[in-house]
């Protein structure tokens, strides 16, 4: 219920310090951590503001939905997904539900949101989900006005970060000639950008995943678009909104111990946790995208499905093994760079 007391949730000092530089890692000793130090320069100074209540965070993803729903498309699967991820945060989906029922406003949202710094987090999650497939529609850039009005975002901060947007797949690098190296750089890559500092740093990562299937298939002969490319990466879920909502929830609310993130993630939270998610699915995309195309895209969704769940076991295994050429990437690579590359 809105306007109820509320949980506070914050970054304590222990976890600030483990993720300057050393972790505990339960019967194995301590060992490096994979944020960087830039990343954690960022925690410690949110760290040292008011900490965000559980209300600011059940409005930060009810505000998430509204945005979701900006382009006049009303998906109840896609509700029920955004719900769950609240859920999965330990955070009620009371606010979600009634704000997808056309029950609560952005006004009435935005009340819940005490700190300057909860409100950037509403508006960086509607602008990721707004921006999820591309340039925003009429509706939505309309929606994401009046969203910025109404929770004070300056100018400066309204704006997309060094124009994060899906740019052309077919920009940059033709089809790559070793597509098993191709793959694991990719996946390395987009890990690398959930520990860059950057506001929306992952924003990046949808648009680098499909230029990669798209050279995959241009390997294979194929001719694709980009529709036929955002709909092989959507059969695994990757794209939708439930999963660029909980990627920016994850980033905002980075090292939280327990409950919130606790419930998503197994106990993990934080970058280092979105890196390990995100080199899995990247990978498993790739590995499943060049059995598609390999059989020339006849195999159905089940065994795509299959596959790429197979593939993310295989991606687990390996990601201790290249969690230091993650942290290494992440420290040469910048948001801008990254960007400009997909732009060719």
């Amino acid at each position: 219920m809105i306007g109820r007391a509320a949980p506070v949730i914050h970054l304590g000092a222990g976890a600030i310090h483990k993720l300057a530089g050393w972790q505990t890692d339960r019967g194995h000793g301590f060992k490096p951590s994979l944020v960087s130090p830039a990343f954690v320069a960022t925690q410690s100074t949110l760290n040292r503001n008011p900490p965000m209540t559980s209300n600011e965070a059940e409005a930060v993803v009810a505000i998430a939905t509204l945005a979701a729903l900006a382009d006049g498309k009303r998906d109840a699967e896609e509700q029920t997904a955004i719900a769950g991820v609240a859920a999965g945060l330990g955070l009620s989906p009371e606010m979600t539900q009634r704000a997808a029922a056309g029950q609560l406003t952005v006004a009435e949202l935005a009340v819940q949101l005490t700190t300057s710094e909860s409100r950037q987090i509403a508006y960086d999650a509607a602008l990721s989900v707004c921006h999820r497939d591309g340039e925003p529609g009429t509706a939505e850039q309309t929606f994401l006005s009046g969203l910025a009005s109404t929770l004070g975002i300056s100018a400066a901060n309204a704006i997309v970060p060094v124009a994060v947007v899906a740019p052309s797949i077919a920009s940059g690098p033709s089809a790559p000639n070793d597509v098993d190296n191709h793959i694991l750089d990719q996946a390395i890559l987009t890990a690398a950008m959930e520990l860059l500092p950057d506001r929306l740093a992952n924003m990046a990562i949808l648009p680098l995943q499909l230029r990669m299937v798209y050279g995959i298939g241009q390997k294979h002969g194929q001719k694709l678009d980009a529709r036929q490319v955002s709909d092989l990466a959507a059969t695994f879920g990757i794209g939708a909104v439930a999963q660029v909502l909980e990627k920016v929830v994850r980033r905002a609310f980075g090292g939280i111990a327990g409950g919130l993130l606790g419930g998503l993630l197994g106990g993990a939270g934080g970058v280092a946790a979105g890196a390990a998610v995100t080199f899995a699915s990247t990978y498993a995309l790739g590995r499943a995208a060049e059995q598609y195309y390999a059989q020339n895209r006849s195999l159905s969704v089940a065994n795509m499905k299959a596959l790429f769940t197979q593939f993310q076991g295989e991606a687990k295994e390996m990601y201790p093994r290249v969690q230091d050429r993650i942290r290494q990437r992440a420290s040469g690579t910048s948001l801008s760079s990254v960007m400009q590359s997909l732009r060719g």
